[in-house]
């Protein structure tokens, strides 16, 4: 989102909104009332970080080092893979490709942090088992970086694509889909999902607007961190490394660590446009 800013020698003059504003969005009013009071007496969680990156999606990946012995697809793995194949169709997407750079962007991020107060979940941990554990209420902070996504005509089908196979190629249960997050528990400060228009939803009669974000607050999240459109796997790695030191080691406020990101990559030439940095959006408590 951009503004104009005042002309100069007869040429309009762009800058971002982020240069002189910290932007945060919310689902509706009701909701930060309801968050807050959910949140009132809440004691941080003891532990920083877990990072679920770098999925393996495929047995024909270089990571898998052996062969299953039966690949015959479960009832509800069929179902399962029948629902993340119709979301790509009606995303255009060519199935779930490898995104290199989370794996880059997971390690930079765990470097900022002392091991003992993080968790790695990288690979073939990237699953559903771990997605889905109740060690991940022990962290202030879950990053996700894999594919996401919001299906618009079905809401439901709406989620975060894990790991589809284990080491030796076997098919394994990997979408954690939006009845999933509606019964995790999740009491994280920020819960950050490095992945392409997780931030979109539906709004369904009588149900308010249906996305990963309401997902994600009613599972316990105080603030939600996601996309509004495709993005890129570089240039994300390098947005979101730099938006942890921001509030790592200068210690901002997620939106405030945000935008001094955003405006890092504004400043580089190499990231100048807004197609690499604008898509990610922080929604909910802002304080």
């Amino acid at each position: 989102m951009c503004i104009h800013g005042s002309p100069a020698r007869g040429e309009a003059k762009y800058q971002p909104l982020m240069i002189n504003h910290e932007i945060v969005n919310l689902p509706s009013a009701s909701t930060i009332a309801i968050q807050r009071q959910k949140l009132a007496n809440r004691q941080p969680a003891p532990k920083a970080i877990a990072i679920l990156a770098d999925p393996v999606y495929s047995a024909t990946d270089t990571r898998v080092t052996g062969k299953p012995e039966n690949t015959q697809l479960g009832s509800e793995l069929e179902i399962e893979r029948s629902a993340l194949n119709r979301s790509a169709k009606s995303l255009k997407r060519n199935g779930w490709n490898r995104l290199g750079n989370t794996e880059i962007e997971a390690k930079g991020i765990l470097k900022l942090i002392p091991p003992a107060t993080s968790l790695q979940a990288l690979n073939f941990d990237a699953n559903y088992d771990w997605a889905t554990s109740s060690t991940l209420n022990q962290f202030r902070l879950l990053h996700f970086a894999t594919h996401g996504f919001v299906n618009q005509e079905q809401p439901e089908l709406s989620g975060i694509v894990l790991s589809l196979v284990d080491k030796k190629g076997k098919p394994i249960r990997g979408h954690l889909r939006l009845g999933d997050l509606f019964n995790q528990d999740y009491p994280a400060e920020l819960i950050v999902l490095s992945a392409c228009e997780t931030g979109l939803g539906k709004n369904v009669n009588g149900e308010g607007l249906v996305g990963l974000t309401r997902g994600l607050m009613y599972a316990g999240a105080a603030r939600v961190m996601l996309s509004l459109w495709q993005i890129d796997d570089e240039g994300t790695s390098v947005l979101m490394q730099e938006f942890y030191k921001e509030m790592l080691q200068q210690k901002k406020t997620p939106p405030s660590a945000l935008r001094a990101a955003q405006r890092k990559l504004w400043e580089n030439p190499k990231w100048r446009s807004p197609y690499y940095w604008a898509g990610f959006t922080v929604q909910g408590e802002w304080r």
